[in-house]
């Protein structure tokens, strides 16, 4: 082994320059390192998980680091997203009803030549300019796949694993016949249980950052989503349970202890403290396995089924007091503002933001916050639009014939969440008054749809076919 030489020692004199800038600099990173105190940034998100599939809404399923979280954390019992995987993701990314930029009445699927526009502003992009410099999603994307463009490399992130399509296979990682797991865009051949590779690529990264580095992570997993498939000794711990609903059962034990691994590795970096967690589900869950507890409807529907998701947030240098659960609605348009006061970032977006920043309430202001609260879903081919609108008390939701129907009528109903949240007794022929009020609420809403829009689900199947491993070639 080589040595070192050893060292010559220069005057005093003739060190002073560089003794003064050694203090300015370490004045400086002291400096950086003591205002530096912006707290780590993790959103958590499962795919297609019931209101009423965890254990602190009382599920049997085993949920304990859920159920932990909710506990240490705050419940977020009135949180709403849309009814369908790609506009609650669109909306969670940007602040903004996906109506505003044509995300939000289908989700994308493999043969869809659409993506997130990148004239959006993400909560990545919004991070970066605030000095986040580690910015990872992992996990499932679905906003649009046959460009570069759409990609999370172009859309704020610095760091992505996970596949770009829903409903990818569980083992072989394939859609459509094709690899869809990426690594930094590049195809990714590490084998194992894809919520597993999530949990453990989120482990990844945040042991991979220093500890002096705020960051940003994104994990939107793909379970409890379809094709239903599970490990053996998950599926071990349900002997009572058949088929689907032993299934899922198992898949949602598998991603509660994915987030136990995540948030264990928040723990032991000493950051659980100045970590912002929020953790909800993209939509209700599925009729034919899900739990909605005692919500009406399920994922792709107006109701509170459809639409209200079990919910929690954990902050507790942030003054976010655990313990407490939080009835006032908020939801997934709110995460973007919201995380603007957590970073404390006062440069807003050049597009207005539909969601409100809920720190406050998140930290115990019980001052309500009104503001109507928009619903809407196009995706299938029966050419019905389903909308829904709630403002304080009342929620309004109409089943209306589709623009390029040839004929039908809208049907309206009218429900008081206040006395009725599981939406039993429609009221309508009731308060024909606030029926009008909340229809002409919903043309606003309508009124800003942009020109163009992700077409329906139903359409153009045949047109486009998988890209090799998906990967985009421009």
């Amino acid at each position: 082994m080589k040595k070192d030489p050893p060292m010559r020692y220069a005057p005093l004199e003739s060190l002073r320059p560089t003794l003064l800038m050694l203090a300015l600099a370490l004045l400086a990173s002291t400096q950086v390192l003591a205002a530096d105190t912006r707290p780590n940034i993790v959103v958590l998100l499962a795919d297609d998980l019931g209101y009423g599939d965890v254990g602190f809404h009382g599920s049997s399923i085993r949920t304990p680091n859920l159920d932990q979280l909710a506990a240490t954390g705050v419940t977020l019992e009135r949180y709403y997203v849309a009814p369908m995987c790609s506009p609650t993701r669109a909306g969670l990314m940007t602040g903004r009803y996906p109506i505003r930029f044509g995300m939000m009445r289908s989700v994308v699927p493999p043969y869809r030549d659409f993506g997130l526009d990148p004239a959006e502003v993400t909560i990545a992009d919004m991070l970066a300019t605030a000095g986040y410099e580690h910015r990872a999603v992992i996990g499932k994307w679905h906003l649009g796949h046959r460009r570069t463009k759409w990609l999370p490399g172009s859309q704020g992130f610095t760091h992505a694993v996970g596949c770009y399509n829903g409903a990818i296979d569980y083992f072989t990682h394939q859609r459509d016949g094709q690899l869809d797991w990426h690594r930094n865009g590049q195809p990714d051949l590490t084998e194992g249980y894809v919520t597993d590779m999530v949990g453990d690529a989120a482990v990844e990264f945040i042991e991979g950052v220093p500890l002096s580095e705020p960051y940003l992570l994104y994990v939107p997993f793909t379970a409890p989503h379809s094709p239903f498939q599970a490990k053996d000794e998950d599926l071990a711990k349900y002997p009572k349970l058949k088929g689907k609903q032993k299934t899922y059962a198992a898949m949602v034990d598998s991603l509660d202890q994915a987030i136990g691994r995540i948030l264990t590795a928040i723990d032991e970096r000493g950051d659980a403290e100045n970590t912002f967690v929020l953790f909800s589900s993209d939509n209700g869950g599925v009729a034919s396995v899900g739990s909605n507890g005692p919500l009406k409807g399920h994922k792709l529907t107006p109701y509170e089924g459809g639409v209200r998701v079990a919910a929690a947030a954990r902050w507790p240098q942030g003054q976010v007091v655990g313990g407490r659960t939080i009835e006032q609605p908020m939801g997934y348009l709110d995460v973007f503002p919201t995380l603007m006061q957590v970073a404390e970032v006062s440069e807003t977006p050049g597009h207005p933001l539909d969601g409100v920043g809920m720190l406050p309430t998140l930290q115990g202001d019980t001052t309500p916050v009104e503001r109507p609260w928009y619903t809407y879903m196009d995706q299938n081919g029966g050419r019905r639009q389903h909308v829904a609108v709630h403002h304080g008390p009342w929620k309004l939701v109409g089943h209306r014939p589709a623009p390029d129907a040839a004929q039908g009528k809208t049907v309206y109903e009218l429900y008081r969440l206040a006395d009725d949240p599981n939406e039993t007794t429609d009221v309508a022929e009731q308060h024909p008054e606030v029926v009008e009020q909340l229809k002409e609420s919903l043309e606003r809403f309508f009124s800003w749809q942009a020109a163009q829009q992700v077409p329906r689900y139903d359409e153009g199947r045949d047109e486009l076919p998988p890209l090799e491993n998906w990967t985009p070639r421009e």
